[in-house]
């Protein structure tokens, strides 16, 4: 009981107190919702190479609603015809290697040249909050505010292999808005790349000197898949701690077989905080390229991708389909509670969910 509705204290009142403002701003004005683009509008503007349009476009592809998905694969099917120009590019490293920093200093040398650039940047997604960062940007400030320059981070949303769900989609719609040259920035989880090796022409890795560190470098799951490697941060007095982490990566690369396409992967040096060989790792992407158009293995590649794809993109529908069924998230329920009980093993619940 309050003092204040005490009987005794009957000749006291308590005064309501100052009036509050109302949390919401009563003169603001409610936005109204844009209604969603049409695919034609959204093809027609990124052939143009309209970035805000092409923005909204990634933004359906990423989308898991089934509205936006409509549009999206309209879209991506109208602009498949005009993809498939460009040089896709995946960049890996270890988180600290200088991911965005070396994509920030290589972009420029790219749009020196005369070229239009295009970066598709994975921000590792919360296992708890499920949220991203998404602040890619902020590291690569010269190319974000450069008029050649299209830079999209996404979430990875919980997928293995370092590169968002629609990763490849995106990239035939960035390559349909004329950008030539295509940079798949991954998360750096390690070993575990294969995603974004599948999507990209040359795969470079980006390693660092004088971690303490060299032998994790050199794991046959990563250097396998790489085309090209190349030790950051060579500056200063660290200059011979990465010469001499590139004869150990160098020696490393003799004991693996000799890759598909027949190139031999080269290890250099540079700094992409100095901007100091530059010029020197573009020129052996530029051999590679030449190379590799050459002996056939470039087309073939793609092909291969185009397969892989199909079966990822076949994979993903099928768990789509199965977990959305409403009469069969009954039956998972029902097989959930079986296995909780001990009454049936998991395996058995797998089999009779599956058989159903």
């Amino acid at each position: 009981m309050h003092p204040e509705n005490d009987p005794r204290y009957t000749g006291l009142a308590v005064n309501a107190g100052v009036a509050q403002p109302p949390s919401v701003n009563p003169y603001l004005k409610p936005r109204r919702r844009q209604p969603l683009p049409s695919a034609a509008e959204l093809v027609e503007g990124i052939l143009k190479g309209d970035v805000t349009q092409l923005a909204r476009a990634v933004t359906l592809v990423e989308s898991v609603a089934p509205a936006h998905q409509a549009i999206a694969r309209e879209v991506i099917e109208k602009c498949l015809p005009h993809s498939g120009r460009s040089r896709r590019i995946g960049i890996t490293g270890v988180p600290g290697a200088g991911k965005s920093t070396s994509i920030d200093v290589f972009g420029l040398h790219v749009l020196r040249n005369g070229g239009k650039l295009a970066v598709l940047a994975i921000d590792p997604s919360s296992e708890r909050s499920k949220g991203s960062i998404l602040g890619d940007k902020t590291r690569m400030e010269k190319l974000s505010t450069h008029p050649s320059a299209f830079i999209r981070p996404s979430p990875s949303a919980g997928s293995l292999g370092g590169v968002a769900r629609k990763t490849r989609e995106t990239i035939v719609l960035c390559e349909a808005a004329g950008y030539d040259t295509v940079f798949v920035e991954t998360v750096g989880v390690g070993q575990s790349e294969t995603a974004v090796h599948s999507m990209v022409d040359f795969f470079l890795l980006i390693q660092l000197a004088g971690t303490g560190d060299e032998l994790q470098g050199i794991k046959r799951g990563i250097m396998e898949m790489a085309d090209g490697i190349v030790i950051n941060k060579a500056d200063g007095d660290n200059i011979d701690r990465a010469r001499l982490a590139q004869a150990q990566f160098r020696s490393a690369l003799h004991l693996f077989p000799t890759p598909p396409s027949g190139w031999s992967p080269e290890v250099l040096t540079y700094s992409g905080y100095y901007e100091l060989g530059i010029p020197e790792v573009w020129d052996m992407i530029d051999r590679y390229f030449t190379f590799v158009k050459e002996n056939g293995y470039f087309e073939s590649r793609r092909h291969e991708q185009a397969r892989y794809w199909m079966y990822e993109t076949i994979d993903a529908e099928l768990r789509h389909r199965f977990y959305d069924n409403p009469d069969r998230a009954l039956r998972i329920a029902d097989c959930e509670r079986r296995v909780l009980a001990n009454t049936l093993s998991p395996f058995a619940a797998a089999t009779l969910l599956l058989n159903s």
